[in-house]
């Protein structure tokens, strides 16, 4: 079983595209100021592939997954 994909966000720099949210709604919500909010890392295979993915989608860059790109 693979570990955990650390997940790690930079509010201060989200511009609230919401493109994290289309990609991975169970890993990422919009709060009430439409910013980036982490809801949990991920742990299943597909939640770590669409985590990267809506690192890569993000048009900010505030999304990093704490793996090599």
């Amino acid at each position: 079983m693979e570990a955990d994909v650390e997940i790690s966000v930079d509010q201060g720099l989200c511009q609230g595209a919401a493109q994290c949210l289309r990609t991975a709604p169970e890993l990422f919500d919009q709060g009430d100021d439409g910013l980036v909010v982490l809801l949990r890392q991920a742990r299943s295979a597909p939640e770590r592939a669409a985590a990267r993915e809506a690192a890569l989608l993000c048009p900010a860059g505030v999304i990093t997954t704490g793996e090599p790109d």
